[in-house]
């Protein structure tokens, strides 16, 4: 299959689906008070082949370290100032899932704070990670997991992804759980990932057909009320069968999301054309610049100078006039914006100015 120049320069998702899509209700929907915690960590990297951070433009490592001696029972002689190249200060972030409990394993990232040209080979030693109360909810320690590569000698330099920060699977031990309010009172609360009174009350009607009239309500565009068992194997269960009940849903709204830094341009199944005629051509500005000798007249005391002379050149090659036809789906939208051959960047200024003209048929945003 041959690819057109706007699916080579661009990223195009197509969702071709009907006017109406089946979907679990986990896929749609979290039960309120299950969610995930975030954890932040200071900690020291050590054991790096000189690429940690120079002491004396990221002083805070030093003071780390010394500390970290202090409280081994390592005192050092007044006045002795270290500067060791094998040692970095990181900041160590995770996520707790829920339910999480005691002595469970939980993936870790680890980021250079100063410095440091590379964590490869590094240790991170034990750091306590905390959550936004200010407790102690995990022990993060373990060699970190770089994927990058680099090389550099004699000021060249080369280097394959990112070297100051990596990973550390399974690098945290859960030391304290989190309690969940989902075993508590009558009923229970769904949220919706995305506000809308459709799915709202379509979610509302599913569990309403498979667990009895009256037993979900829509409350608005985002929260349903579910009334559930009170014993928690029952409860358990129930929000099992919940979750895996289908759920009808409408069509999305239409709409275009383009990425203006990456030239990225994402459409929905919703995305229509009506009857339009499109001019798309491009206009390229060239400037060279040719430096010059400016040498004085023999014995009259002028000073030999370089100038610079710069040749402008505009091109502006032709835009034909493209008929657009009406276009009900999708793929026919995607097809007819193909024709233009224009980059992600002048596919943004016509999308805009069909829109504008009101030939494009859905919600135009860019991020």
């Amino acid at each position: 299959m041959r690819l057109l120049p706007f699916f080579a320069r661009s990223i195009v998702l197509l969702a071709l689906a009907g006017t109406a899509h089946a979907a679990r209700i986990k896929e749609v929907a979290s039960v309120a008070g299950v969610r995930t915690n975030l954890l932040t960590g200071y900690g020291l990297v050590v054991g790096l082949d000189g690429t940690g951070d120079q002491t004396t433009q990221a002083p805070f490592t030093q003071q780390s370290l010394t500390a970290m001696l202090q409280a081994n029972g390592v005192i050092l002689p007044q006045g002795i100032t270290m500067q060791p190249r094998n040692i970095a200060a990181v900041m160590v972030t995770a996520e707790l899932p829920a339910f999480a409990q005691p002595g469970q394993k939980i993936d870790i990232n680890v980021s250079s704070m100063g410095n440091a040209k590379s964590l490869r080979g590094g240790t991170l030693i034990v750091t306590p990670l905390k959550g936004a109360d200010g407790q102690i909810y995990a022990l993060a320690q373990g060699n970190v997991v770089i994927v990058g590569a680099g090389a550099s000698a004699n000021g060249s330099k080369v280097q394959v992804n990112q070297l100051a920060s990596g990973r550390i699977p399974n690098g945290a031990q859960v030391e304290r759980s989190v309690a969940s309010n989902v075993q508590g009172g009558d009923s229970i609360q769904l949220d919706l990932n995305a506000a809308d009174f459709a799915t709202a009350r379509a979610v509302a009607k599913a569990i309403n057909r498979a667990k009895g009239e009256g037993t979900a309500q829509a409350l608005d565009g985002r929260v349903v009320k579910v009334q559930a068992p009170t014993t928690p194997d029952e409860r358990v269960g129930f929000l099992a069968d919940l979750e895996n009940l289908p759920v009808d849903l409408s069509t999305p709204a239409a709409r275009v999301v383009v990425n203006a830094r990456t030239g990225s341009i994402v459409m929905n199944q919703a995305v229509t054309l009506n009857n339009c005629a499109v001019a798309h051509g491009n206009l390229s500005v060239t400037i060279s610049t040719t430096p010059q000798v400016s040498q004085p007249n023999a014995l009259s005391g002028g000073q030999t100078v370089v100038t610079q002379k710069s040749d402008i050149t505009i091109k502006q090659e032709p835009g034909p006039l493209i008929q657009m036809p009406a276009s009900a789906n999708l793929a026919d939208v995607v097809k007819a914006l193909s024709a233009l051959g224009a980059t992600p960047q002048d596919l943004l200024a016509i999308l805009q100015a069909m829109k504008t003209a009101g030939a494009l048929n859905a919600e135009l945003e860019v991020i």
